[in-house]
């Protein structure tokens, strides 16, 4: 049974393998081979344990069986690439759920999860961030009931030099 709670210290090292794993998967033929062959684990466990979160972000993970599935972090809208947060627009960070688990709920449950929190902390929208072309995660995000808001920016992965289009996509939450 899937069960959705709070990310702990002891999670992070399981999360950030996953989230290597999701990225080379959902990033093949999006991202240069070579930047996604580079990818190590203990560096994003590292970053995550470095980076001090927004005021008022959240990680929920997903855990089956004790065994993390997925993960979702969300918190104040980034305005503008600045250091400053928006409270009244919410964003998701990240989302992201273990390949083989891809279309079993997991990512819906955590969706649904962030947008909740989101609401709760008073956001009015919620807006994300996506490649371009990444149309499965695209097609996601419209079946969660977001849509592109015709808003365009690029997005360097570390260790490339190489600006990937990206695309926002936003719905309204309830208040």
């Amino acid at each position: 049974m899937l069960v959705l709670r709070e990310l702990t210290d002891a999670d992070v090292d399981p999360v950030a393998a996953l989230h290597v794993r999701a990225w080379q998967a959902g990033y093949a033929g999006i991202v240069p081979a070579d930047v996604l062959d580079a990818l190590d684990p203990a560096d994003f466990a590292q970053r995550r344990r470095a980076l001090p979160a927004p005021p008022g972000a959240r990680t929920l993970v997903a855990e089956d069986d004790g065994v993390i599935v997925g993960f979702v972090s969300f918190g104040p809208y980034l305005v503008n690439d600045t250091p400053e947060f928006d409270a009244a627009i919410g964003q998701v960070y990240a989302i992201y759920v273990e390949p083989g688990r891809w279309r079993g709920g997991a990512g819906r449950e955590l969706i649904t999860a962030a947008r909740a929190g989101l609401t709760a902390a008073g956001a009015r929208e919620l807006r994300l961030w996506v490649l371009a072309d990444n149309q499965r995660a695209r097609r996601f995000y419209e079946h969660a009931g977001l849509s592109y808001d015709g808003t365009d920016d690029f997005f360097t992965p570390q260790g490339s030099t190489t600006p990937l289009a990206e695309v926002r996509y936003a719905a309204p939450l309830a208040g």
